[in-house]
Formats: C-alpha cells, structure tokens, sequence
C-alpha cells in the first residue's frame, strides 16, 4: 500500500511565514472591509440587538427609550457594533483562511477528518447565538423589567432608562458567551480524535462537568437564575453530545486499527 504524502509537499519556514502573513492580510482586509459595510448599517443592526427588549418595553406600554450620557457614547456604540457584527459575519470567512494555511500540510485523510469541524464551527457558534437571543433575551429581560415599580403615596416610581452602550456589552458578552459554549462538541472530539481525553472518562466526570457548566454560566452571564441556567443546561447537553461524538471517533479507531491489522496479517502470510 503506497504512503499518503502531503500534498504540497515540505515548505521552507521563510514560505510558510509568508503564507501565514498573506492570510492574515486578507483576514485582516476583510474585516476592515466588513466594518464600514457594517458601520453603513450599524444604526439597523443595533436595532435589530435592542428588539427583544423593545418588544417587551411595548407590550408594558408607556413611552420608553434608551440613553446616553456622555457625548461620544453613542458614536463608539456604533463602533463597536460594526467591530461585533463584522467579526460575526467574518467568521466563516476567518476560518476559511485558517483552514487554507494548514490544509497543504494535512494528509487526505487528515483534511477529510478535520473539514466536517470545519463546517460545524461556525454553525453551531450561530446556533448558539441564535438561541440566546430568540430565547433567552426575552425571558431575561422580562426578568429585570420586572423589578420596576409604578410607586405611590410617598414613594417614587422605579423605571428602566438603559443606556446603549451597556445594553451593547450585556448583549455582546451573552452571545459570545453562547457561541463559544456551543463549540464544546467540536473541541472535545477534537482532543478525543488525538488521544487527549476518552469517553469512558468524559462519562465518569459527568458531575464535575455538570458543577463546572454552572459555574462558567455564573461568570459569562449576568447575575440572574435564567440565563444561568439558560446558559448551562445547554452546555451540559452538548457535553453529553461531546460524549457521542468522542464514542464515534473510538469506534471509528478501533475499526481502522483492525483493519491495519488484518492487512498486516495478510501481508505476513503472503510472504
């Protein structure tokens, strides 16, 4: 059986360096090119963020807004969310280059093993984002708005008057938060495609894996029971997922190891 060799072959360090500098001008070009499309549309974009709370601030009724107190907070608000939404809509584009600068140095069947993760990065890093913002914000907001108060004889009415920069921050800080947690499957069969971690062990720490999704979700989260849990039930799900797909990746092993074995066995009887 002939050796698989790598593609393109073994490339000087000097080439490589070069390699790794084109790539990273064009990622670099392309967010640039991404933040003044996104900063065009920022003000439709940071409306689109603030709607889950809009929605709810309607069905309340009365006349709300957001604030802003220093004369430049708005203006940055929108830099970051051209910076935010370009490094969201850059990302499958990021991880392209990424994958074009290691590729040449991969087996065929190394480039067939690692292209599905490839794929599944940024779709569940949008699922996760999709997920907090359809589902959780809501419920989150609802949450906090439910500690106003209308007041009465003697006491002054407690009423939310947010400002756009932190309710930016809280809304980027949850989604990333989300999409990285969602990357859990492809990290964990990642180290169980290299021997790093193994199923039976994943399933006998499944309670510290538990204590430790709470305890994430309680830092990457703001201090409120919904999307702490919002945040860990989920994590904990894709870790029982992580435990399937590590399960594969043995299986798929042990089965291309006993296939070596056989073509071993076959050559040594021949001879």
């Amino acid at each position: 059986m002939a050796e698989e060799t790598v593609d393109d072959g073994k490339m000087p360090l000097l080439e490589h360096l070069i390699e790794l500098r084109q790539r990273l001008v064009r990622a670099f070009g392309a967010i640039i090119i991404l933040f003044f499309i996104c900063y065009y549309f920022s003000a439709d974009i940071y409306a689109f963020l603030v709607a889950p709370l809009a929605d709810i601030l309607i069905e309340m009724g009365g006349n709300r807004r957001l604030i802003f107190t220093g004369l430049h907070e708005a203006f940055f608000t929108y830099i970051k969310v051209a910076f935010f939404a370009a490094a969201f809509v850059g990302f499958p584009f990021l991880s392209m280059q990424l994958w074009q600068f290691i590729a040449p140095g991969l087996y065929k069947h190394e480039k067939q093993a690692f292209l599905p993760f490839l794929i599944a990065t940024p779709i569940l890093f949008f699922l996760g984002g999709a997920l907090v913002y359809y589902f959780i914000f809501p419920l989150a907001w609802k949450f906090f708005l439910s500690f106003e108060s209308i007041g009465g004889a003697g006491n002054l009415p407690i009423q939310l008057e947010a400002k756009v920069d932190q309710y930016l921050s809280l809304v980027m800080r949850l989604i990333f938060a989300f999409g990285l947690c969602f990357e859990l499957p492809v990290v964990m069969t990642l180290l169980g495609r290299v021997g790093i971690v193994n199923s039976k062990g994943m399933a006998e720490k499944r309670k510290y894996a538990i204590v430790c999704a709470f305890v994430a979700a309680a830092i990457l989260t703001p201090p409120d029971v919904i999307s702490q849990i919002g945040l860990a039930l989920p994590t904990i799900a894709l870790y029982e997922i992580s435990i399937i797909c590590v399960r594969m990746v043995e299986k798929k092993r042990a089965e291309a190891e006993d296939e070596a074995d056989e073509d071993t066995d076959s050559a040594e009887e021949s001879t």
